[in-house]
């Protein structure tokens, strides 16, 4: 089979006017980037505001593991068979960070025959709004810097600066850093940090902003320190929140793209799932549901990270009502939860599956939790055994999945998914008895056990000092209530990589609360989770080049 790129490159796309047109959006509400992609005009969404909305989709998986389980894969065959199936049809998904691109994670436009295109443009660069998310947080940080060197008019104590700079490369040296020396014509030495672009708090304003005013608004509340009497330092306080809106003008408007088979795609913001809240934008969400009866929508990692921040934070903020929930698992990542190295996963092993399905059942759960029906997915492999695709069927409907269905949308694009497309139509008819984990206004300490104790599976909460401290703090200056954003691996329902499957008897430690006042969230920090990564030992980027006719190659 060829590669992802090369069906990518060798596609025929549709000019990305006609897909506009198709999908109901009116010239002048595109802004055409080339011939295959385009930003579109929030006038859209006065237009049909009278209009009713369609069904919303969210795509989740398992805990995720070396073997690979295919999320935006899926959600890509899942619309591809949707529109093979005659319906109208539209999906969103988080724009791609170049950190993971290069690093080990490779591309975010799917697999196989279930992609989004052009490839490359999403991949790298895509219309410029992650260098405008870079560029808005750090003149935050020059002018957080500069008013201090400048006579630090706000009285502002440098030991109390949140703000880091960013970049999205993956770089751990940055993690930790010293920066203002080279004497004092160089500014003032102190301790920073970088964070990846993604885990920007500018990506999250991004990507929960209702408009251009809604936007410059969250980004004048950015809280980057505090004055010596414990007062908190803004954005607008330093006056640079108009700058940043200017910078972020045009990264506010979402980006159509469209499937390998023609279905229009919108891609939109990308805050990452493990250290970010996890999802595209509102204003993404909120035009596809007035264009399309069915929209597909993926949550960052697992349903214990970016499904649980979707329900809990998006859904609350953008007022969404989801229909169903997909649930990806496969084969090869079941027997590695059930113990299997990777380099023996290829083998049949039955034992190893019926050990693994314990963290299937764990997301089958969580999916319930939130009043949602649960349609699992299983994604197929070339080297899956028959009998073990019908046990890890048979496993998942006695978990509690409202249906389970083997897609094959990898290999034969919507043809190979139409079964799943028929699945989730009948699972968006079922009754709906969707509700957030906790009522608006629950206070932060309750909002962290109940995501501990009924979705992770701990059996408790312990505060570190810091965390401690940061919830007095943050409930002082008026967010003490604010909903509440897990920083914690994806590799584990726990916050300890190691423990696969569906661990139990631990308790949860949080050693820090970050206050995201723009965003409208405060990012729990537990165990050790890291907001920069870092690069393997062989990253993605060694094997990325030019060919002699300058195409690239490498990417996937």
């Amino acid at each position: 089979m060829k590669s992802a790129l090369q069906i990518a490159q060798e596609a025929t796309l549709r000019p990305i006017a006609d897909i506009a047109a198709d999908a109901g959006i009116r010239q002048d509400e595109v802004e055409p980037f080339g011939r295959y992609r385009a930003k579109l005009s929030l006038d859209i969404l006065d237009r049909l505001a009278d209009r009713a909305d369609g069904k919303l989709i969210i795509t989740t998986a398992i805990t995720p593991t070396k073997a690979g389980e295919g999320k935006t894969t899926t959600s890509i065959s899942l619309t591809q068979g949707l529109g093979r199936r005659g319906h109208n049809v539209m999906l969103c998904l988080r724009e791609p960070s170049m950190g993971p691109v290069f690093g080990i994670k490779g591309g975010g436009t799917g697999g196989g025959y279930a992609l989004i295109v052009p490839m490359e443009d999403v991949n790298l660069h895509f219309n410029g709004d992650f260098h405008a998310v870079t560029a808005a947080h750090n003149l935050l940080a020059a002018a957080l810097d500069a008013s201090i060197y400048h006579g630090n008019p706000l009285g502002i104590d440098p030991a109390t600066i949140t703000w880091p700079r960013t970049l999205d490369v993956n770089d751990r040296e940055l993690r930790y850093s010293v920066i203002g020396l080279g004497g004092k014509a160089h500014g003032v030495p102190r301790e920073s940090q970088f964070v990846i672009t993604a885990a920007s708090e500018v990506m999250a304003v991004l990507a929960l902003a209702d408009g251009l005013t809604d936007l410059r608004e969250r980004l004048g509340r950015i809280v980057v320190a505090e004055t010596g009497d414990g007062q908190p330092v803004t954005a607008e306080d330093l006056r640079v929140a108009g700058a940043m809106a200017v910078i972020m003008k045009d990264a506010i408007k979402p980006n159509l793209v469209q499937t390998l088979e023609g279905q229009p795609t919108l891609v939109h913001a990308g805050p990452f799932g493990n250290v970010a809240h996890a999802n595209n934008s509102i204003i993404e969400d909120r035009i596809a549901l007035k264009l399309a009866d069915y929209v597909v929508t993926e949550a960052g990692f697992a349903s214990d990270l970016g499904f649980q921040k979707f329900c809990d934070i998006v859904c609350r903020l953008g007022g969404f009502t989801p229909s169903a929930g997909v649930l990806v698992t496969t084969v090869r990542a079941t027997k590695s939860h059930g113990g299997v190295a990777f380099d023996e996963l290829s083998k049949p092993d039955l034992a190893a599956v019926e050990r693994g399905i314990a963290n299937t059942a764990a997301h089958i759960a969580i999916v319930g939790e939130y009043g949602l029906p649960c349609v699992v997915s299983i994604n197929r492999f070339p080297t899956d055994d028959e009998s073990e695709l019908q046990l890890l069927e048979k496993l998942a409907r006695d978990a509690g999945a409202e249906n389970v269905v083997v897609n094959e949308g990898f290999s034969r694009g919507g043809e190979g998914a139409v079964e799943l497309a028929d699945a989730v139509v009948d699972a968006c008819e079922r009754p709906n008895r969707f509700s957030q984990l906790t009522p608006a206004e629950t206070p932060i300490r309750q909002q962290i056990e109940a995501i501990a104790t009924r979705l992770y599976g701990a059996d408790g909460v312990d505060y570190l000092p810091q965390a401690e401290r940061d919830i007095a703090r943050i409930t002082s200056i008026g967010m003490g209530d604010a909903p509440v954003c897990m920083a914690k691996t994806h590799l584990s329902l726990s916050h300890d990589p190691t423990l696969l499957n569906r661990p139990t008897g631990y308790r949860l430690p949080i050693r820090g609360v970050v206050p995201s006042a723009g965003a409208g969230f405060v990012v729990v920090l537990c165990g050790d989770m890291q907001r920069m990564p870092g690069l393997g030992r062989t990253p993605a980027f060694m094997g990325i080049d030019l060919d002699e006719n300058g195409r690239t190659v490498g990417l996937f």
